[in-house]
């Protein structure tokens, strides 16, 4: 078992994923009081994590299934199903921190309306360079499910582009 991690130790982890895993979180949530909320619970998890990890592989890959399973939970909750479509001043605002510019913007903004499997799946392969067979561990589903939800979500997502971003 692990010792307890120092606070030089988290605030590395912290600097390292805090990024990926905003985006990725913002992938479901859509505003930043709720990516800040489920942020917060991923790394007091990996904080009180007594895991070893194989590498920082392994390490982002646990982290990233965590952020996406709290996420998926807030989204299933109450009151996140009875609200709530994307936030423009929190998409604007997050949009413009990772530096898209305003094509960028609206393709993101595209992607983030897509179905939620479609969407993961999109995003983590174009936006964090992840390869199929990476995404299928992260997701526990077939590699061929991850093809088939990116080949829906392009789908959908040329569909959209042909009705000018509908």
């Amino acid at each position: 078992m692990k010792a307890k991690m120092s606070t030089q130790e988290f605030e590395q982890i912290y600097e390292k994923y805090k990024s990926t895993l905003y985006r990725i979180a913002f992938t479901y949530l859509k505003n930043n009081q709720d990516v800040q909320d489920v942020l917060q619970e991923v790394f007091m998890k990996r904080y009180q994590c007594k895991k070893k990890f194989q590498d920082d592989e392994h390490e982002k890959s646990w982290m990233i299934r965590v952020t996406i399973n709290h996420s998926k939970d807030l989204v299933k909750s109450f009151w996140k199903r009875n609200i709530g479509s994307i936030e423009d001043d929190s998409f604007n605002e997050a949009a413009s921190q990772w530096g898209f510019s305003e094509d960028e913007k609206e393709l993101f903004k595209q992607v983030m309306v897509l179905p939620d499997k479609n969407k993961i799946a999109i995003y983590l392969h174009y936006y964090e360079g992840y390869s199929c067979k990476e995404i299928a561990e992260m997701l526990k589903c077939s590699e061929s499910a991850v093809k088939m939800r990116m080949k829906k979500g392009r789908e959908l997502l040329k569909v959209r582009i042909e009705e000018g971003w509908a």
